[in-house]
């Protein structure tokens, strides 16, 4: 009977013991967002582009983000250069192939704090087909709250850099760079 007393005692204790850890979840805000690209061409001019379809997400228990986990979405379909000719080729079988594979996507593995507002985000990178890791670069522009609706509103400037050829993208065509640029202005509100 003690020892079941011990056991019960010891049990309560443990039940008590653990601290509820809050976990914040943060949604992109599409209207005050980008996700886009760069490549060169010709190996002289910066060629942009965005996707006009994406979601986005962040998960975090801490409020430095040094735990977070950042995901995004983006439909290759979507992609927009200015140019409807050259989205229409983009999304072809010749580079993007949107028909087989319709959508782009990104998640971190870990998200470390640098110094300051920079850190380094490593993840896995899944474009036409092919996954990949990604080491990006993300500079936290900072909190605020927002007077309308009360939510706190937090933003990343996010970099980085992919080669076409990792992920079998217009491989033979020439006169574009196999390095591509990523660049995503992101703000997100806290759920």
């Amino acid at each position: 009977m003690k020892s079941l007393k011990i056991t019960l005692v010891v049990a309560v204790a443990a039940l008590f013991s653990f601290t509820v850890v809050e976990q914040y979840t943060y949604s992109v805000d599409n209207v005050h967002s980008r996700i886009g690209f760069s490549i060169k061409h010709l190996g002289i001019n910066d060629q942009n582009g965005s996707f006009d379809k994406f979601d986005t997400k962040i998960t975090t228990t801490k409020a430095d983000f040094s735990d977070a986990v950042i995901e995004f979405s983006a439909e290759a379909s979507s992609v927009n250069t200015g140019n409807e000719m050259r989205d229409g080729h983009l999304q072809s079988p010749d580079f993007f192939d949107a028909a087989k594979y319709p959508t782009l996507s990104f998640k971190s593995t870990s998200f470390k704090k640098i110094k300051g507002n920079e850190y380094q985000i490593k993840g896995d990178f899944t474009f036409h087909g092919v996954t990949k890791p990604v080491v990006l670069k993300a500079i936290h522009g900072g909190n605020f709250e927002n007077p309308e609706t009360k939510k706190v509103i937090t933003a990343f400037k996010i970099s980085g850099v992919v080669k076409r050829s990792e992920h079998n993208v217009a491989v033979g065509f020439p006169g574009l760079s196999d390095e591509v640029n990523l660049l995503a202005d992101l703000e997100f509100a806290r759920n």
